[in-house]
């Protein structure tokens, strides 16, 4: 399966935010199971559930962004 969201990463900016993954589900708009399978690669983020996150996580780089929630292209741009 292709790995589109770098969960290590996503994970460690969860932790340092200091909410509650439940807070952060339900500021999305998923329930605590759908923002866990999206988080785990099970399903992708739509676009307008990146923008909340990154609006609610404070991930503002462009950079920053792409490399979490588009891993398997900046996978791809490491190796070229």
């Amino acid at each position: 399966m292709r790995k589109t969201t770098d969960t290590d990463r996503l994970n460690e900016i969860i932790r340092k935010s200091g909410y509650r993954l439940s807070y952060i589900a339900n500021y999305v708009g998923l329930s605590a199971y759908g923002f866990a399978r999206k988080r785990d690669n099970l399903n992708e983020f739509t676009p307008t559930e990146i923008t909340k996150l990154c609006e609610l996580l404070k991930i503002d780089k462009i950079e920053d962004r792409f490399a979490i929630f588009f891993a398997h292209e900046a996978e791809g741009r490491k190796e070229t």
